[in-house]
Order: C-alpha cells, then structure tokens, then sequence
C-alpha cells in the first residue's frame, strides 16, 4: 500500500511512524513533512492548504490512501478534493470538519444529538458578550468560534481579561466553566461504525502546576489508571455514537477521526470540544500503544468498510510524551536555534523512547527550531512511573537554547492520584 500522509508536525510524525512499521506499507510520503519525518517518509512539497494540488500529488504517487493531519487542511476542504479523485483519504469533509472548524456549529450538532456538554452562549457584540460573562461569572471560558490552533481558548478568572479576547473575534462562544480532569478520546470512524481508541490526557498551561497561558499541549500520557473503566463505553454511547449518527442524519456523514475532549465533573461527563483530527500531543502516546497495524484501519475507514475491522489491539505499557518549546512560546516564539542531542537520544535511549518531531527544519547538517513546539519526547514503560521516567531521561540529553518544558507530565497519575 501506498501512504501519502498531509502534514509536518509531531501528530503526522507520529502517524508516519507507526505507518512505517505496518507491513502492508510498501511506499510512504509525507507533504511537506519537516526534517524528523524525513527519517521514516519521503518528503514531497506542497501547500497542504490546496485541495487541487493535494489530488495532483496523491495522484502522480498513485496513492492507495491519503491521510489529512492537521485541522485547517480539512476545514479548507483537502479531503473533498482528494475524494473527488477517486483516491481514499482518511479526514472529513469540509462540511463534516466545522465540527471543530466553529464551536457554534459543534454546539448545534450536540444540541440536537442530546450529547452532554456546557451551557453556552454564541456572541457576536460587545453587549451579548457582557450578557454572557454575567450570566455565568467566574471562571470565564471563552473560545473563539473559528480555528486558532489550540490557543483560542481563554479561561481565566479576570473578567476584563475574558471580555478583551472575546471582542478581539468576530464571533465567540462563552460557556460554563466544567470542574474535574480532561480526558481525550479519539475514535475512528466511517460515518456509521465508531472504533474508539484508548483514552488520553494532555496538559494545555504552559507552565507546571497548570499556570500560565493556554498552548497546543506540553505533554500527554495514556493509559488513564484512574479513569472509570467504562469511561470509553459510555462516551461512545453519550457522545461519539450520537454525534457521527447526527452528522450523517443531516447529510454531512463524518468519516476520519472524531477527537472528544471530555471533563469528567461532579454532574458526569461533559463535552468539552470537538476536533476533526488526531490530536497533539496525545496521538503519539495513543499511537505508541497501538499494536494493531494503523493502514488498514484507515483505509477501512476511508473506504465505509470498518465494521469488517476486528477489535483494535493495545500494549499494557503506558507511553507518556514531554514536550520541548522554544524560547518565549506560546507568544512569540523564537525560531533557528540548532537542535544539539538529538543522536544521543537514538543511540542511547533504546527502541521504546523516541524523538518526534513538530517544528524543525534542516539547514545543512544542522537541525534547527522552526516553531513554537518543537519537539516531542515519547516513551514507553511497564507503567506510568517508568514512561516519566525514560521520557524525562532523553529530554535531558536535548540542548535547544532557551527552551522550555514540563516537568510534570503525568506525575499525578504515576503516584496514583
């Protein structure tokens, strides 16, 4: 089979990965990757943001299959254009991915598919906005209606604070604020059959302890030792089951990936957001647990045949991932700083703790930093404690000038709480 996966951050990393070690993979792209891809997947240039040009290359390839990573790629309609060159692609339509392309309309499809989340408002002038702030107060959730690359979202106890990113978006959606721990949970889908996946949880604040300025995500670990162990049974019958059930009832049937991110609070299990897409940094603990291999599955759900694919198999192990940040990030990060330690991590960290990367490009010899997340640090462990540990080992050995990172990616959960 040949692959042709859409994309260059350590989600696509992560997901070329994994291909690569599917024995039915015989040919593998990335377009336009970045410079850890290259490792495992031909590079091809393209502007991931034009459906046409997206077709042309999975069709001079003659791919088997096109994945879609990112989210904007699929709000512009990538997939659509893909399909209509006969070629299977695994990502929704443009109609299907407003789901995460607009918090209003995700809203609307919950709504209407009974499916538990916030109560809300959708605002678009400065007096809706101080009618919503009132009606909830403190803490304010405000997240922009459109794609902001997962730092849309302002929850904050300062009212001005939330008031100002409000009305610097065109259209915004204020809900209430959920108490408890965030799951993620993905699951596959032919816009019929749901094929959950394991659950996840990321870390979003910048800083230890939960401080500091939402981000795309610092961290993530799986599995979940103090989740409910009928968590996934009861989202799929809450919330996944209903949503694509709802999407295809309106004609706009959803086939890829459903991403749920979830609050566990003390009124039960609540949606938070809809994503269209494999989440960062959560898909490369996901997939470093999966031993079923990932092509097949994909392309069954590409293809509306994945009620024929068997129950997906998992490790025992838990995998958590540490993510390095540039110097400033999230608000300006710095950029072209050499990357040092990279090979120390493959030579002496052994198969089961790995470098993937999100921002880097090659100048020369050199690796350097070409975005705020610039790497992510996987590992896998007996349990919890010795994932840390082992990931925690290897992000010691990487030297980024004014680099940032956690240093408490999953230790909660490691000591049990």
């Amino acid at each position: 089979m040949k692959v042709l996966v859409i994309g260059g951050g350590a989600r696509e990393h992560a997901l070329c990965r994994s291909l690569s070690l599917d024995p039915d993979v015989n040919a593998l792209y990335c377009a336009p990757g970045n410079a850890g891809i290259a490792e495992v997947a031909e590079l091809r240039p393209v502007d991931a943001l034009d459906g046409a040009a997206v077709a042309r290359l999975a069709t001079e390839l003659e791919a088997d299959l096109v994945v879609v990573g990112p989210e904007a790629p699929l709000v512009a309609g990538v997939s659509d254009a893909v399909r209509a060159a006969g070629i299977p692609v695994f990502g929704p339509s443009a109609e299907a991915a407003q789901l995460e392309g607009s918090k209003a309309f995700a809203k609307d499809v919950m709504a209407a598919a009974d499916v538990p989340t916030a109560r809300s408002y959708v605002c678009t002038t400065p007096e809706e906005v101080d009618t919503a702030l009132d009606a909830f107060g403190a803490p304010y959730v405000v997240k922009d209606d459109g794609l902001a690359a997962g730092k849309g979202v302002v929850v904050t106890e300062d009212r001005a604070a939330a008031r100002a990113h409000a009305l610097g978006c065109d259209r915004v959606v204020i809900e209430e604020y959920l108490d408890g721990p965030e799951v993620s949970l993905f699951a596959i889908t032919d816009g019929v059959t749901v094929l959950p996946l394991q659950p996840a949880q990321d870390f979003k604040r910048a800083l230890d302890g939960d401080e500091g300025p939402n981000t795309g995500g610092m961290g993530a670990y799986s599995p979940l030792p103090w989740a409910d162990p009928k968590l996934v049974d009861e989202v799929m019958e809450t919330v996944l089951q209903p949503t694509v059930d709802e999407l295809r009832h309106r004609g706009t049937p959803f086939s890829g990936l459903l991403y749920a991110g979830l609050a566990i609070t003390s009124r039960g299990v609540r949606v938070i957001e809809f994503n269209a897409r494999f989440g960062d940094p959560e898909t490369q603990v996901v997939l470093a647990r999966l031993r079923t291999p990932l092509a097949g599955v994909l392309l069954h759900a590409a293809n509306g045949t994945l009620d024929t694919e068997p129950p997906l198999r998992w490790s025992a192990d838990a995998a958590v991932t540490v993510v390095i940040a540039s110097h400033n990030y999230p608000e300006t990060p710095r950029t072209g700083d050499p990357i040092e330690g990279l090979a120390e991590v493959a030579a002496e960290d052994g198969p089961d703790t790995y470098v993937l990367h999100a921002g880097t490009r090659r100048e020369g010899e050199a690796v350097v930093s070409a975005g705020g997340r610039v790497l992510s640090v996987t590992a896998t462990g007996s349990d919890l404690a010795q994932a840390r540990e082992k990931a925690y080992k290897a992000v010691a050995r990487i030297r980024l000038d004014g680099s940032q990172h956690r240093t408490d990616i999953a230790a909660k959960a490691a000591e049990g709480r």
